[in-house]
């Protein structure tokens, strides 16, 4: 009698492995995964930052430039997600900037996701330039270099790319 038999294991039951994996279920879900690397890249940049060229806007994909225009005031960026959403592109990490203390802008289009990404792709290339910094889990901001970088550029000269975010203010 040496037939496989299933374990069985009530909910209360759970052994640590179990709340692991339940903990990194809820972490995915929150995109903890392209939070940390963006946030790795932050840190990357920040420790190997020397006295060579500090990077400029020059080579900047036209997303990142956007990015950098719209958080030069105030310096606030938000990487999050809508869990709720019903459109899993509407659910996609996007990237969020306070234009002021009451207006924010998202990087997002359910419609048409390929822009959702292009935008993430941005701010990771911010990132990674040191013209970012990570905070607290989805908290990011413009670095000294990232608020430089973004009062050598244009609003005309990444309009077209500003206009593909959406405008809200705090009670929206």
């Amino acid at each position: 009698m040496d037939e496989y038999q299933p374990v069985k294991k009530s909910v209360t039951g759970l052994n640590p492995v179990d709340n692991y994996l339940s903990g990194s279920w809820e972490a995915l879900g929150a995109g903890a995964p392209v939070l940390v690397a963006l946030a790795q890249l932050c840190s990357q940049a920040m420790v190997a930052r020397s006295s060579t060229k500090a990077p400029s806007a020059e080579g900047l994909l036209p997303e990142a430039k956007a990015i950098l225009v719209a958080a030069g005031r105030r310096g606030v960026i938000e990487v999050r997600g809508v869990n709720t959403a019903f459109d899993p592109a509407a659910r996609l990490l996007a990237v969020y900037v306070e234009l002021d203390e009451g207006q924010t802008i998202a990087f997002r289009d359910p419609e048409r996701p390929e822009t959702t990404v292009l935008f993430l792709e941005g701010f990771r290339q911010l990132c990674e330039l040191g013209l970012v910094m990570h905070h607290l889990h989805r908290d990011f901001s413009l670095s000294a270099l990232g608020f430089e970088v973004a009062r050598s550029i244009s609003q005309d000269e990444v309009q077209e790319w500003l206009d593909k975010g959406s405008e809200f203010g705090l009670h929206d």
